[in-house]
């Protein structure tokens, strides 16, 4: 297909910077975990780095694997940010009790015949540090690649839950109300797609919009959104968009809000603009005033940024693992930290609560059947009732509040939708709760 010589140029930079995938990958029969590990392969190592083991923003390097195994750490290096502070105070420490034995499960991926090892899935699943807290106590905790408890890693849209949260959190204290419409708080979004819809549709990602988020499609949706996005200096004959803001007032309708569930990226970004403009606050303070200050965390955490500072709202925060399952006990406590309420339990209650099966089923998710969405966190409603956050790549958190466990996990996965390792994941998780209920030390 022919473009003009502006398109063209549009359309490679959009490749080169958008957030949704790796822009290549290197020639490899099969990547490995311990092939593509960053630190044997040394990128960024020197001063300065060799050549060919530079890695940067502007040229789309970043995007590509197994350089992507470096980047998922190091984002605050490449790009704007804004701060999430973790307040003045102390780290609150974390309980321990190792399990070593958790690494003798065996478990069985779904669709295979075959039995796998706890340690092969962490291989397999690309991941750079795993954490499990068992009625509050670290029982396991392992790092690899371009991770360790003292640096962050990209959560990608495990983001969405955690804006989601706040949401709730608003609604419970009747400062937001989730059957107002949208253009009621924001009235810059009266005409496009959002305008009509309630903010409970919204946070269900129920809404009627005109998006595509199919990475394959050079015209899709989502890479206008991403150029909108981009912190880098458009091209001079650019005309599009240049803010997340811009470029939400411009989403169109297509069918009825309410029917279906349909993941869509935009929907976290206008959460976050109705969040800002509730509160007067950009959701990286937000964050930090209501939960990063007051769960004892370890690291400071941050958002990516547009190019006038805007967070990221629908994938743009970076965190310490442990921080993020210091998030998921939060939540499997009710909203309660040693004796004193974070959280309303309300709101709490309202994400375990799940949403519509039907509008969810409609989706189309075949390793996902019986699931529900709401508020941006993903409900199981399995034996256990347990719900997590999703991000591509392979990031996790993971709650159950029936076997008081949480699973939190970073990942670096060469393929960006989570089907690639849901098959290993999921069962993975309810292999580890299941042992964790079954065998106390």
């Amino acid at each position: 297909m022919f473009l003009p010589k502006c398109k063209r140029r549009l359309f490679a930079l959009i490749l080169a910077v958008a957030m949704s995938g790796p822009a290549h990958t290197l020639a490899q029969p099969a990547w490995t975990a311990k092939a593509s590990d960053p630190v044997t392969l040394g990128w960024m190592q020197g001063s300065p780095p060799a050549p060919d083991r530079t890695i940067r923003f502007a040229d789309g390097t970043y995007r590509s694997f197994p350089q992507w195994r470096w980047t998922v750490c190091h984002f605050q290096q490449l790009e704007p940010t804004i701060p999430v502070s973790r307040g003045l105070g102390p780290p609150r420490p974390l309980k321990r009790a190792e399990r070593a034995d958790i690494e003798s499960l065996r478990f069985t991926p779904l669709g295979a015949s075959e039995p796998m090892t706890f340690m092969e899935a962490f291989d397999r699943n690309f991941t750079d540090g795993l954490i499990i807290l068992h009625e509050g106590r670290v029982v396991y905790e392992r790092y690899a690649g371009c991770l360790s408890e003292q640096n962050r890693h990209a959560a990608m849209s495990v983001t969405k839950s955690l804006i989601g949260l706040l949401s709730e959190i608003l609604i419970a204290e009747g400062t937001l109300d989730e059957n107002r419409r949208v253009d009621s708080y924001v009235p810059e979004l009266a005409s496009s797609a959002f305008g009509d819809a309630t903010i409970r549709q919204v946070l269900d990602m129920t809404t009627g919009l005109e998006f595509s988020e199919n990475y394959n499609d050079p015209a899709a949706d989502v890479w206008r959104h991403a150029m909108a996005g981009n912190p880098l200096p458009k091209p001079d004959d650019y005309s599009g968009p240049r803010t997340y803001y811009e470029y939400l007032t411009t989403v169109r309708r297509s069918g009825p809000h309410g029917a279906a569930f349909g993941y869509r990226t935009v929907n976290t970004d206008a959460m976050g603009w109705i969040l800002s403009r509730v509160t007067g606050r950009p959701v990286s303070d937000l964050l930090a005033e209501r939960l990063w200050s007051r769960i004892g965390a370890d690291l400071e955490a941050y958002f990516t940024v547009d190019s006038i500072g805007t967070p990221f709202a629908g994938g743009g925060f970076n965190a310490g693992l442990r921080d993020l399952a210091r998030v998921g006990q939060l939540l499997l406590d009710d909203g309660m930290i040693d004796g004193t309420r974070i959280v309303p339990e309300a709101a709490v209650n309202s994400i375990k609560r799940g949403g519509s099966k039907s509008a969810f089923a409609q989706a189309g998710y075949s390793q996902l059947s019986g699931w529900s969405y709401r508020s941006m966190w993903w409900v199981t409603h399995n034996k256990n009732g347990a719900f997590m956050a999703r991000g591509v790549y392979g990031q996790s958190l993971y709650i159950d509040p029936t076997a008081r466990t949480v699973i939190a996990r970073f990942a670096s996965h060469p393929e960006a939708g989570n089907a690639a390792n849901d098959p290993t994941s999921l069962p993975l998780y309810q292999a580890i709760t299941d042992f964790l209920m079954s065998s106390v030390q």
